[in-house]
């Protein structure tokens, strides 16, 4: 190796040592990216939020209720009265399965018939809906043998025991497509508008001509607005991209209202702009801006339900994602887009968003109005 060569290795580590910022965050991201992966890229899928209607009453029923929980696949979290209530838990997200226990159980399986129960899954992530298809499937079988070995002399095929039947809502094919599409419409949106707003402002301030604009008529919250809309209006245009290909050539539909999602949209908006600023107040350089928006994009990929169902996360992960924006936009996109439900039904997501977008946008504008002073 030459001596030039040498000395420009040398220079080079001497300028990244020297941004100690860029540095942090560049051995950051490996860890980050290796305690997400190691702990939330699982789909072994348990512990589902199951609502039981029982209209039986029975200690059959009871047994078998039992017996779904000692599964460890479904907790039930919700007892209703109506099939009503079961609708309104799953359609919340408040309960992901919902099994349903007709009356005359009991009866049928004291007479030695089938008894019949009905299992309602939510399809809109197909992860869970196939975990949990198989396994009330898989549950209804073993209770079956269980009442065969009670029964002196009977068989399973003198025994017909528990017979299940599941219906899968939303997306009855368990198609995964159906599940990716309303999650990209909130990840496009975060996405774009936090990388490159903040690389944006930053472009300015490095090639110092956010100075020259500053000693022209316009105020802070004009420059402000002038940066960040012309990235809104782009990725309002892939949002609606995204889902014309969606719904014309994968035949994903549209079961709600179009201009209640992008109502939605525009106040999520306000957190994932807050981010771009605030990060553009930290950052130095467009590289070091980059760095910190993959810093923030990559937990909420990760732990907001997109890539890996948020059921199959260790708790202390579980309890992190609620304060992941994404997480309440993927839950809203889905709702509208698969479910057909609006905000009667979607209110606390909505909420949670535009306390997360006051609270974030605010403090970001604070703080850059504070560093062009």
């Amino acid at each position: 190796m030459s001596s030039r060569i040498f000395y420009v290795i040398y220079k080079e580590f001497i300028h990244i040592v020297r941004d100690r910022r860029t540095l942090a965050v560049m051995f950051l991201i490996p860890i980050m990216q290796l305690m997400l992966l190691g702990y939330a890229m699982t789909t072994d899928v348990d512990h589902i939020p199951t609502v039981v209607l029982d209209q039986d009453l029975t200690s059959q029923s009871r047994d078998l209720i039992k017996a779904y929980q000692a599964s460890t696949y479904f907790d039930v979290t919700h007892y209703a009265t109506t099939e009503e209530e079961l609708r309104r838990l799953i359609d919340k997200g408040n309960a992901r399965v919902g099994l349903i226990i007709p009356y005359g159980y009991g009866h049928d399986l004291a007479k030695h018939q089938s008894a019949q129960v009905s299992f309602v899954i939510d399809g809109s992530d197909p992860t869970v809906a196939r975990t949990a298809f198989a396994a009330a499937q898989t549950v209804a079988q073993a209770k079956s043998i269980q009442l065969a070995g009670e029964k002196i002399g009977l068989t399973l095929e003198t025994l017909p025991g528990v017979s299940v039947h599941p219906r899968v809502w939303y997306n009855p094919n368990m198609k995964s497509i159906n599940f990716m599409i309303p999650g990209l419409t909130a990840l496009i949106l975060q996405f774009q508008t936090t990388l490159f707003t903040a690389l944006s402002i930053v472009r300015e301030r490095e090639q110092g001509t956010i100075e020259q604009l500053m000693v022209t008529p316009i105020r802070p919250p004009e420059l402000i607005l002038g940066k960040i809309l012309p990235y809104v209006a782009i990725a309002f245009l892939n949002l609606a991209e995204v889902l014309i290909i969606g719904v014309f050539w994968f035949g994903v539909p549209i079961r709600g209202s179009v201009t209640l999602l992008l109502a939605i949209s525009t106040l999520f908006l306000l957190t994932t702009l807050g981010l771009g600023i605030l990060i553009s107040t930290i950052a130095r350089t467009q590289q070091e801006a980059m760095y910190l928006s993959f810093f923030t994009l990559l937990p909420s990929m990760f732990l907001a339900g997109f890539l890996f169902p948020v059921e199959a996360m260790p708790t202390a992960l579980q309890v992190i994602s609620y304060v992941i924006p994404l997480r309440y936009m993927l839950t809203v996109a889905s709702g509208i887009i698969l479910k057909g439900v609006g905000l009667r039904i979607l209110w606390p997501e909505v909420l949670a968003i535009a306390i997360f977008g006051v609270v974030i946008f605010g403090v970001a504008v604070r703080r850059f109005r504070k560093r062009l002073e």
